[in-house]
């Protein structure tokens, strides 16, 4: 297999981590740091931790920022930025209970082989009553409304890679024939996925991107549709955005 196609075949299994630090990661680095507040001086945890891209800022608030990554190359990139960085699978954390102040999971469960019990795990190792209080789980996954599927689709055999129109509109048995390496959620499939867990919803919305590779194409015009799209996040239209975004704390 030559290199190229590795990599394809790593993308499809596992999505692509964030290697620059664009407009995009900027918006939802702030997201989180204003969901969790004071939280972020504490441990946490990026769960899925690609090559370490958010560890960095992470690690320049706490000296307890720890990485996950189930991919072996990526987590010997991310070790370069957090020595604690740990190969492992969401749904079987090789970690304590109940020690982490913030965990956050940036599209990572539609990949993982059980995503329920990933969720599970991560309650598990979020903080019941800590310094901060509940530890909370910063979540972002793909929304089905999205009207393109941003992970690629299988195709006679092949892998695609890039944006698909309309796939996630198709019924669930033909959309899962063309992507069966990822999952997307519609609102009733989070609903089920938080379904009776201790997790207490501290904000619960749906964002558009933030269309960096457009923007480095035709800045003008790329920057006029990131205005639009976000704007839109204030209406009953952010139901076509990209990702769910949660902000979800542990309960006893």
């Amino acid at each position: 297999m030559s290199q190229s196609e590795s990599d394809l075949q790593r993308a499809a299994k596992y999505g692509e981590p964030s290697y620059v630090w664009r407009a995009g990661q900027e918006r939802r680095w702030r997201m989180m740091c204003d969901a969790v507040g004071e939280r972020m001086a504490g441990y946490v945890l990026d769960n899925g931790c690609g090559v370490g891209a958010y560890l960095k800022p992470i690690s320049d608030l706490t000296s307890n920022a720890f990485g996950l990554e189930f991919d072996r190359t990526r987590a010997l990139a991310a070790r370069e930025i957090s020595p604690a960085t740990i190969q492992g699978a969401g749904e079987n954390l090789p970690l304590p209970s109940a020690q982490f102040d913030v965990v956050v999971s940036m599209e990572v469960l539609e990949h993982v082989e059980d995503d329920r019990k990933a969720l599970e795990e991560i309650v598990r190792v979020l903080t019941i009553a800590g310094k901060f209080g509940g530890g909370r789980l910063v979540l972002f996954i793909p929304n089905r409304g999205y009207p393109f599927e941003t992970h690629g689709i299988y195709w006679r055999g092949s892998y695609h890679f890039g944006n698909i129109p309309l796939v996630n509109y198709l019924p669930q048995r033909w959309r899962d024939r063309l992507a069966p390496h990822v999952r997307v959620y519609g609102s009733n499939d989070v609903n089920r996925l938080l379904d009776g867990l201790p997790l207490k919803i501290v904000e619960r919305t749906i964002i558009f991107g933030a269309y960096d590779n457009i923007i480095a194409r035709w800045p003008r015009f790329g920057r006029v549709v990131r205005s639009i799209l976000q704007g839109l996040e204030r209406t009953p239209l952010k139901l076509f955005g990209l990702s769910h975004f949660l902000v979800l704390e542990r309960e006893s």
